[in-house]
Formats: C-alpha cells, structure tokens, sequence
C-alpha cells in the first residue's frame, strides 16, 4: 500500500494543500494521503501559531468528504519539537510492513532539507514528492547529494500547476476583514468566523 504524508502548521489548511494532496495521490496512486497538523513546529519556536485543537478541527472539517483523505495527530499528541524524521518513524511502526510512504514538501523545504534533523534517516523511511513553490526553482538534487547522499533516488520532482494560496495571506484577510471564500473550504470558513480565530 502506498501513503502519502502531508504536514504542515495548517494555520489555517487551504484549499491548495487539498489540491496538491489530490494531484499527489492521483498521478502516484496512494491509497490515501494523511494530513498531520503539527505540534511544535522548530522552524517556526519564535513564531505564534493557533492553538492545536483548532487546527485539527480545521483539517478535521477540511477533509471530512474525501475518504481518502485521513488525519493523523502523532505530531500533536507527541510532547516536544516536531520533527518529520521521528513523525515518519513512528508511522512506520504503526502502519507495519508492505506499506510505502511518500513524503510531500515543497521545493523550499527540500532546497533546506539539509538543515533538518537526521535527513539521511529519513529518506531511508520515505520517498520524497517535491512540490513547486512560487519564487524557488526546482532544487538540485546533484548539490544536495553532496551532503545528503542517496536523495537523487529517493526525491520525485513533481511537476504542477503553481498555488499560490498563503496561510499568511488568509490571516491577513480575516484580520481585515476581507473575503476569504475560495481560498478554504467552506465548511472551514465558518469555523474560523464562529470561533473568532485571528482576528486579534
């Protein structure tokens, strides 16, 4: 079986991680794709983020149509730093055997892959799905492998549409109280105006 694992702050999801979540799992043919809001992100210690329970309901509420989208919470419910190598560890003993994981990030995060935890460990667990990101170019895999050895074999650059759609920028809008229709779903669009979220 084939998984893919999209993580991120979701604060809050939009409608572009269910985008790059479906072309994913359609042009690889996963069974499913599990989105995991994270804990403590550590790229982001110095940065304020909404609380956990909010977040997991918004991708709760995000993903609740697709029966091939899943939640997972093994970041939320683990105490500390969130780091993709462990996350990616402990979903391999969950998951067991027979299963093949597909790590999905954007273009930023690989072309920094060499500042994360034990990136060698975890192209050894999963495969990596680059996705574009607007304002970087696709990375070199020949510079990377210079310090991260055997990613060349273990990355798949994707090749998509650019989405352009921010978390910073819905913020921005709720904040001012502008339309954020069709950048969320709706169903998350409601939640975050019942719940007052950011608009301190």
């Amino acid at each position: 079986m084939n998984i893919g694992i999209l993580g991120g702050t979701f604060d809050p999801i939009h409608l572009g991680h269910l985008i790059i979540a479906q072309e994913t799992r359609l042009k690889l043919r996963l069974s499913e794709v599990l989105f995991i809001p994270a804990g403590q992100p550590w790229l982001k210690v110095n940065k304020p983020i909404t609380s956990a329970n909010h977040r997991v309901e918004m991708v709760r509420l995000a993903i609740a149509d697709n029966p091939h989208f899943k939640l997972s919470n093994v970041e939320i419910e683990r105490a500390g730093f969130s780091y993709s190598v462990d996350t990616v560890s402990i979903l391999r003993q969950q998951l067991g055997n027979g299963i093949k994981l597909f790590f999905i990030l954007g273009y930023d995060s690989l072309a920094e892959l060499p500042l994360w935890k034990e990136p060698h460990r975890l192209i050894e667990m999963c495969q990596l799905v680059a996705i574009p990101r607007l304002g970087w170019t696709q990375p070199n895999l020949g510079s990377l492998e210079a310090t991260i050895p055997g990613i060349t074999k273990s990355t798949i650059l994707f090749d998509m549409p650019l989405i352009d759609i921010r978390s910073s920028e819905i913020r921005r809008r709720v904040i001012e109280g502008l339309s954020i229709r069709y950048l969320v779903p709706g169903n998350v669009e409601r939640y975050i105006m019942e719940q007052g979220l950011y608009c301190n």
